[in-house]
């Protein structure tokens, strides 16, 4: 099948995706391109959340064959992380993931996308709390868990606050540098 057809035309489906590209940048491990590939894909599940249409991936993107080896893959973790979603989520504050709250949502889930994009100064693991975020705020609105909801939102502020500091802390690297270095460079 193609990768249109892979992710769905729901969004349902799609923040299922969302929340499985987000959990391998849990780890403290770096992949290239993985973070702004999931934070462009976060920002484009949350204007279809704000418009409330299903997500189309651009035709070039939604046309590309998924190898059918990782079918059956694909279907494992799937099916294995909605059993452990169901064992630690449930329909709960159901407020919170009704369509009064779409337009809150889905900045939320813009600005955590958008965190996860930011380029780091520092060398860290600078994609762990955005990740958390984006994985929180997709599954709390896939399975309409509003505490899993209002963790997403409290991890989305942590997110630019850790963002923030990291920014912080390169600029007083390098100025501590550039006054140590001789000649200075900045």
């Amino acid at each position: 099948g193609t990768l249109a057809d892979v992710i769905g035309r729901h969004p349902r489906q799609q923040l299922t995706w969302l929340g499985l590209l987000a959990a391998p940048l849990l780890l403290p491990v770096a992949i290239p391109g993985m973070a702004t590939t999931v934070g462009a894909f976060c920002l484009l599940v949350a204007l279809s959340l704000l418009l409330g249409k299903p997500l189309a991936l651009p035709g070039w993107l939604g046309r590309r064959q998924v190898p059918d080896a990782l079918h059956g893959p694909l279907h494992r973790v799937l099916h294995s992380l909605a059993g452990v979603l169901g064992r630690i989520s449930q329909p709960r504050l159901l407020a919170l993931s009704s369509p009064r709250w779409r337009l809150p949502n889905a900045l939320m889930l813009a600005l955590a996308g958008a965190s996860m994009m930011t380029p780091m100064p520092l060398v860290s693991f600078d994609n762990v709390v955005p990740a958390a975020a984006i994985a929180l705020l997709a599954w709390g609105l896939r399975v309409r868990d509003g505490g899993l909801l209002l963790a997403g939102y409290v991890t989305t502020v942590l997110a630019w606050l850790y963002v923030g500091l990291l920014w912080w802390a390169g600029a007083e690297i390098l100025l501590w540098l550039s006054q140590r270095l001789p000649g200075g460079w900045l």
